[in-house]
């Protein structure tokens, strides 16, 4: 990211909102199939960030969607709105949800045996399933 240290954003209606500071941790972009399925999209693109570095206002909701994957989304609108792990310490906001374009770009991909044939290969570092390091 920018020279900025606070980014803010939200969800499609305004319902939630959040802010974070400092650096994120790693931006990825993401093609398993429930990043594909929740996003409507071909891929999830996600800034990580220490727990700590982002503030939620507005009320969430939460599923399930791995092991130890939380995702919460606005009960507004369906917007999502954030990604928590039980086993890490970190939260992966979703990069279109920042109010500003151009602040980051993805350093990797993850999941890529599911990326669509269509898409740019070699851009970043591929990875056929999680990131080994």
């Amino acid at each position: 990211m920018n020279e900025q240290t606070t980014y803010e954003g939200g969800c499609a209606c305004g319902a939630v909102r959040f802010r974070a500071t400092g650096a994120p941790i790693r931006v990825g972009m993401c093609h398993c199939m429930t990043c594909r399925r929740v996003h409507g999209s071909a891929f999830g693109a996600y800034v990580i960030f220490d727990r700590n570095a982002v503030s939620f206002a507005g009320r969430t909701q939460a599923w399930r969607s791995s092991q130890a994957g939380r995702r919460h989304f606005c009960p507004v609108c369906g917007s999502v709105a954030f990604m928590t792990y039980a086993d890490r310490d970190e939260i992966d906001v979703p990069l279109g949800a920042f109010d500003e374009t151009g602040l980051v770009e993805p350093a990797y991909e993850l999941w890529c045996k599911h990326k669509e044939p269509w898409l740019p290969r070699g851009a970043r570092p591929e990875y056929d399933e999680e990131r080994t390091c």
